[in-house]
C-alpha cells in the first residue's frame, strides 16, 4: 500500500524568459493540484507566467556514466561543423 502522493517536478517560465526553468519538486494527488500548490511554493510577486508539471515516474534520463559515448563529436556527420564553406568577406561577422 502506497501513502505518498506521486512527486512532481515543477517547471517554471519567468516573465522576461522564453524558456521555463526546473525549480524544484513537490508532492501532490494529481497534476491539477501540484500546478496549483507549485504557483504557491514557487512563485512569488507575480514573477511567473507559465507552469509546468512532469510527474517525476514520467521523467527518462540518459545514463552519465555512458556520457562520451552520448555526447561524443560525431565525426560521420561533417555537415555539424561547417569548416569547408567559403564566407565572402562582404558577409561580415558570423
Amino acid at each position: 500500500m502506497q501513502n505518498e502522493w506521486p512527486l512532481w517536478e515543477i517547471f517554471i517560465r519567468g516573465q522576461h524568459g522564453l524558456s521555463h526553468r526546473h525549480v524544484g519538486s513537490l508532492h501532490a494527488p494529481d497534476a491539477e493540484t501540484a500546478v496549483r500548490n507549485a504557483r504557491d511554493v514557487y512563485t512569488r510577486r507575480s514573477e511567473g507566467v507559465s507552469i509546468w508539471v512532469v510527474e517525476a515516474a514520467q521523467i527518462t534520463a540518459s545514463d552519465p556514466d555512458a556520457k562520451e559515448a552520448m555526447f561524443e563529436p560525431a565525426e560521420d556527420k561533417v555537415y555539424r561543423h561547417p569548416t569547408f564553406y567559403d564566407i565572402p568577406d562582404d558577409a561580415g561577422h558570423m
